[in-house]
């Protein structure tokens, strides 16, 4: 409630007197789904409603509203702007109705029966229209009786208007409850790190309904990226907005990227847990909060996009293309060492990408039906002189639409462009195309399942299936359009006797052995299986195989060890039993301890094995490159007492050092929505494979499935995490 200013003529028979206004804070909270909005409680809230749906107020009267003499009506405005006007959709006249009319595209308010016993109490509705501007809003009511009125002002209590999934009419409408509740309510979810192999599941904690995370998304909207207010009705300019404010290359965002692997003076990516901090302090020091990679603006973006009514998740894209030539290909060129030269290298395939996904209609592009948009606020590439990316159709990128709005080509090349090698031999001289992959990009897209805690394959929404003529009809309509054609590439010679394959164990903890092999088949012997050796002669093969360190944006680090051998691969395909292979096998391999890659593994640095063959006396040249991460250790929880709502509850949380050294400088964060902050606790020195545990406390505040996430670092081991989820 609210006490107001009043302002009247003298007058015989007065309009009526406002005294106050009740908002009805939990009866609008649970209706527009907006209680848990941390601004809605504590002693002076503000109210957080969604568009196109109504409003409750009573209003407290000083004599009872007669509806034949008196007239009431209220005027609103956007809080953030000065020069609003009736004509611009920032401000509104709404009178008050005896019934509910049609408010879409429209405000309303009308008069309900109150449930109040006062006859000077009256119970109104009023309805934001469907398509009303997002933001803040104050108001004033006017009344009037004959020809006199007074003005009462309401403006010390404004109003939060929101997108609203539940409106049919709204362009952010989704239908399911499930998805809802998934996209727009839930608090935690799961983003997916590592590589296709060794794929690595991270709890991320977006609290959009915490402590300044909606008054935080509003001001990325409006003073960092100065997004017009009369656009900020419309999703898609918003969505576009926000994927630009999250990123501080330009105009200072919220989160400084870094993908070195020096963090001082900021936080390593890998160390946060969920959105809150980032937010909190990027408000409090107004400066770019450092640092952060793609799943952390992604983590950002989803927290904003969800607060301010947008539903929103985030979606990992594993060996996603960056075509910085726009080409829909990603080009390499390998000098005669079996090197990519990285001087040359301006295209890259990042081990995971992650971006964001948005629904809403897309009127712009004369589809009415909601369906899934990308927007990135990684910032890779321009776009309109701003580093933001989106809202791209993912049904247009799956049918190969690139010029469509906004930034299409560029979304389609990180999930469907073509991988290829050229062999280079100078500046003069032209290049020999080693090898094309038409499936190396985009091999798995995928999100956390609706209502799990599991991951959910969406690789079929972004793309037809590989090798199918669908998927290469695609490509080529994108390359017409980007006036590019396939014809550019030199013709390599036909050679499919020598048969190339990589061997590696893939499921290695940091700290112990592997071993890695190439593998060279007589082609004959691939199917001899069935068919028999029909006598073609011996070949020779000159092989270099090298290690080397790559980070997860695909850029080359340390060579770990090269080694070059020739030999020579018999035709003669006689079984050796002991081996179960015959004479036309032979191996080329390294094995490594950790002490020979130890000191390359960083926090998410990823092995490149890579070879170049050629077969002597042939003109054939073969280069392959396969990714391999070793997995970093798990955290585990341990739960002491039964979680209960209010009742404080005892936990563990437990880690084994892998590593064969000690680790210096370890500490454990933990993070849930059943803590008020993030905790830390330092842990020191912990031995070789030795174990270290930390216990903690924590109090329920509501009930339901709940999560907790804790991070383990140290000055030699990072990146090892895990989550717990519970019932309350």
């Amino acid at each position: 409630m609210g006490m107001f200013r009043r302002s009247t003529n003298k007058t015989k028979i007065p309009p009526l007197n406002l005294e106050w206004i009740d908002y009805c804070y939990q009866k609008n909270g649970q209706k527009h789904r907006t209680d848990k909005y941390y601004c809605m409680h504590g002693n002076n809230p503000t109210l957080v409603v969604r568009r196109g749906l109504p409003v409750c107020f009573y209003l407290k009267f000083d004599r009872e509203f007669d509806k034949d003499n008196d007239s009431v009506s209220f005027m609103f405005k956007l809080a953030a702007m000065e020069d609003t006007r009736l004509g611009n959709d920032t401000m509104a006249a709404v009178p008050l109705k005896a019934n509910p009319s049609n408010g879409n595209g429209h405000w309303s308010a009308y008069v309900m029966s109150s449930d109040r016993v006062d006859t000077d109490i009256l119970s109104v509705r009023i309805t934001p229209p469907n398509n009303c501007i997002v933001g803040q809003w104050i108001f004033d009511v006017d009344t009037r009786s004959g020809e006199e009125a007074a003005m009462f002002s309401a403006q010390g209590n404004p109003i939060y208007i929101l997108f609203n999934p539940w409106c049919p009419t709204d362009e952010v409408y989704i239908k399911d409850d499930a998805l809802r509740d998934e996209y727009v309510l839930s608090e935690e979810g799961l983003m997916w790190r590592g590589s296709h192999s060794r794929q690595k599941e991270v709890m991320w904690k977006y609290g959009q309904f915490q402590k300044n995370m909606l008054e935080s998304s509003f001001l990325l909207l409006l003073k960092i990226r100065r997004l017009a207010l009369i656009h900020c009705s419309d999703p898609v300019k918003v969505s576009r907005n926000l994927s630009a404010a999250v990123n501080a290359p330009d105009e200072l965002g919220v989160v400084q990227g870094n993908w070195t692997e020096d963090f001082s003076g900021g936080t390593a990516p890998i160390n946060w847990l969920g959105s809150e901090d980032i937010l909190n302090q990027f408000i409090r020091t107004k400066k770019p909060v450092k640092y952060g990679q793609c799943w952390v603006y992604a983590g950002v973006l989803t927290t904003v996009c969800r607060a301010i009514g947008i539903p929103c998740r985030p979606v990992t894209a594993y060996c996603a293309a960056h075509d910085t030539q726009n080409s829909l290909t990603i080009d390499y060129l390998v000098d005669d060492e079996g090197k990519i030269i990285e001087e040359l290298q301006t295209d890259s395939i990042w081990n995971y990408h992650v971006w964001n996904e948005v629904w809403m209609a897309r009127p712009d592009l004369n589809v009415l039906d909601r369906s899934w948009q990308v927007i990135d606020a990684t910032p890779q590439e321009l776009s309109e002189g701003q580093f933001k990316c989106g809202p791209a159709s993912v049904t247009a990128v799956r049918n190969g639409d690139i010029r469509a709005p906004y930034d299409t080509a560029f979304v389609y090349s990180e999930v469907n462009a073509d991988k290829v090698y050229w062999r280079y031999y100078g500046i003069s001289q032209p290049m020999k195309l080693l090898r094309k992959d038409t499936e190396a990009i985009g091999k798995l897209i995928c999100t956390k399942a609706v209502g799990k805690w599991e991951q959910e394959n969406i690789t079929n929404n972004y793309k037809y299936p590989e090798k199918s003529t669908e998927e290469r009809i695609t490509m080529h309509k994108a390359l017409k359009q980007n006036n590019s054609i396939f014809s550019r590439y030199y013709l390599n010679e036909d050679f499919n006797e020598i048969k190339f394959d990589f061997e590696l164990v893939d499921d290695i903890i940091v700290g112990e052995n592997f071993s890695y092999s190439l593998i060279i088949y007589f082609n004959q012997f691939r199917v001899a299986v069935k068919i028999t050796n029909k006598g073609h002669k011996d070949y020779t093969v000159k092989v270099i195989l090298r290690v080397d360190t790559v980070d997860y944006t695909g850029k080359n680090g340390s060579l770990v060890t090269k080694i070059e051998q020739e030999k020579v691969v018999l035709h003669d395909p006689v079984t050796k039993l002991y081996y179960l292979t015959g004479s036309n096998v032979e191996f080329v391999q390294t094995a490594l301890t950790y002490f020979d890659y130890g000191n390359d593994v960083k926090s998410q640095n990823v092995f490149n094995i890579s070879c170049l063959a050629s077969v002597v006396d042939t003109d054939y040249e073969y280069f392959g490159q396969d990714d391999f991460r070793v997995r970093k250790p798990d955290i585990v929880f341990e739960m002491l007492d039964k979680p209960a709502i209010s009742s404080e509850v005892r936990a563990l949380v437990r880690f084994r050092n892998p590593l064969p050294l000690s680790l210096k400088d370890g500490k454990f964060l933990i993070a849930g929505s059943s803590l008020p902050k993030t905790l830390e606790f330092k842990v020191g020195k912990v031995g070789a494979k030795k174990t270290t545990s930390v216990a903690f406390k924590f109090t329920p505040q509501f009930t339901g499935k709940q999560v907790i996430s804790a991070k383990f670092t140290s000055k030699q081991l990072q990146d090892v995490d895990g989550y717990l989820q519970f019932m309350v």
